[in-house]
């Protein structure tokens, strides 16, 4: 009998590990968890539990957290025994570029700046914030608790405004690098200044944002 599906001679498996959980994911993941066996029919609204979560986590002290601290050192040894079983794919995990190579090329540190979405310059603003409340939060937390507010966010449509600016700005300066006359070294054009008070008639979705990757 051959090996079960994800499994490969010798016992390893080819189905990468799910990653570690921080404290902080433990935290919501119980909370969500009772909070469902309580209200089993009632549908939640992702974006307000995670704020309430973010909430509380900041008002715990020490001593309340250790349990999810204690969680979260359970989950890494699951995680370190699952990667000893964790067989990668022929040819490691490098995505292939274009053209069948593996290497991206370098990128020209005197390039322009590559233009900001939307929601680049929302976490701009909003990550202060939540860090402030939150100073024990991990980076990839504080992420998600942004993507979450993002989802829900009623200036939006100024965010975009901006990084449509920004986008305007970056295409004139790539226009001079490619003339051989763009002078680095220069910072961000600011753009907040000229975002109108009103909301723009169109908002410009994120899909068009493919500046985010900086790579």
């Amino acid at each position: 009998m051959g090996p079960s599906k994800g499994m490969v001679a010798g016992g390893g498996s080819t189905k990468k590990p799910r990653g570690k959980m921080t404290p902080y994911a433990c935290f919501v993941k119980v909370i969500r968890a009772e909070h469902k066996k309580k209200h089993p029919n009632e549908h939640i609204v992702f974006a307000e539990f995670s704020k309430k979560c973010a909430e509380k986590w900041a008002q715990m002290k020490d001593k309340e957290k250790k349990r999810f601290q204690e969680l979260s050192e359970k989950d890494k040894e699951r995680y370190e025994s699952e990667m000893l079983e964790y067989v990668p794919p022929p040819g490691g995990e490098i995505k292939q570029q274009r053209g069948g190579k593996g290497k991206k090329q370098k990128k020209d540190p005197n390039a322009p700046k590559r233009a900001l979405c939307g929601f680049m310059f929302f976490c701009n603003e909003e990550r202060p914030k939540v860090k402030g409340e939150n100073p024990d939060m991990k980076i990839g937390d504080i992420a998600k608790v942004l993507g979450e507010q993002w989802k829900t966010c009623s200036k939006k449509p100024q965010f975009e405004q901006m990084a449509m600016k920004d986008k305007e700005r970056y295409a004139a300066e790539m226009k001079l690098y490619k003339a051989g006359t763009f002078k680095p070294g220069g910072a961000r054009a600011p753009v907040a200044a000229t975002i109108p008070d009103e909301e723009p008639e169109s908002e410009e979705s994120m899909s068009g944002s493919e500046e985010e990757d900086d790579e």
